[in-house]
């Protein structure tokens, strides 16, 4: 699959700003049965400043400074993308979730795809006990991690509500878990939370979906939007596997990948300080297209 993505994110401002620095993180992630071949990213209006570097996780991250006063700040990002993955199935053998979470803790490297990074608390995820009791009803003694985690996201879809008005970016894990309403930031964050309460590994990542479902099947719950799901290391055999709770998948080619973190924190596509306006508006909006 030949994606074409474009993500516009807009800021207008009720006085002017004299003076912005901003950080994004826009350019989609090669790697895991995914491809970059084009991007480019226009702002409006022109920085004075624009350097890219790679952060810890190995996203490219620009960051940019605009000088000249505005009252709206416009970021239009185009990307094309290759994807080709086949993920395991529901039901495939895995080690005893056990298992993996001690290997986990035994790890020696520090590096970005080490395990033992994604296992303790992290800025927007605290480890609450009842989130990890929650999780630990999906994962008896002995089961498989593969199927311990199917199950818990199949809990998370079936028994939280998709509804954008519950919850904002800041609104804290144990209001998400009390209300069982959200968006997919708020589930991918209490899978992580829950998985990691039992010891194991879970990263979060960002990225998007598509915006036209195949022929027959519903529209996917976070299109037209970044979406963001769950990354669980299962073992050095089955490496790191990609369940999305809000729609109970395995990640396939439905999904690309933007970028991988501890938490949305990690991974925002944009954030940074102005100086002026007390008032903003926000706007966002994504398109990914298949190209024919």
């Amino acid at each position: 699959m030949i994606y074409d993505i474009r993500h516009v994110t807009t800021y207008e401002y009720e006085n002017p700003v004299s003076f912005a620095r901003c950080t994004l993180r826009l350019e989609p992630a090669s790697g895991g049965g995914q491809e970059l071949i084009s991007h480019e990213v226009e702002i409006h209006p022109r920085p004075a400043e624009r350097n890219v570097r790679r952060d810890f996780f190995g996203t490219l991250t620009e960051s940019v400074v605009i000088e000249a006063a505005h009252r709206n700040l416009r970021i239009d990002s185009r990307s094309r993308v290759s994807v080709s993955r086949r993920p395991p199935a529901r039901d495939a053998v895995s080690p005893p979730w056990e298992s993996v979470r001690d290997i986990a803790f035994e790890a020696t490297s520090l590096g970005p795809s080490s395990p033992v990074g994604y296992v303790f608390a992290s800025p927007l995820v605290p480890v609450l006990r009842p989130v990890s009791a929650y999780a630990g009803m999906s994962f008896p003694p002995g089961a498989g991690i593969l199927t311990g985690a199917v199950d818990l996201m199949r809990r998370i879809r079936g028994e939280f509500r998709y509804d954008p008005k519950a919850t904002v970016i800041s609104t804290p894990l144990d209001e998400v878990f009390d209300k069982r309403h959200g968006v997919c930031q708020d589930f991918a964050h209490v899978m992580i939370a829950g998985l990691r309460g039992l010891g194991l590994p879970a990263a979060y990542v960002s990225g998007y979906l598509r915006t036209i479902p195949p022929p027959g099947q519903p529209r996917l719950q976070g299109a037209d939007a970044t979406h963001a799901w769950v990354s669980l290391w299962c073992g050095a055999e089955l490496g790191w596997v990609d369940l999305d709770p809000t729609n109970d998948l395995l990640i396939g080619n439905d999904h690309i990948v933007l970028a991988m973190g501890r938490d949305f924190s990690d991974v925002s596509p944009v954030d940074g300080i102005i100086v002026g306006s007390s008032k903003q508006k926000l706007g966002v909006s994504v398109d990914v297209l298949q190209v024919e």
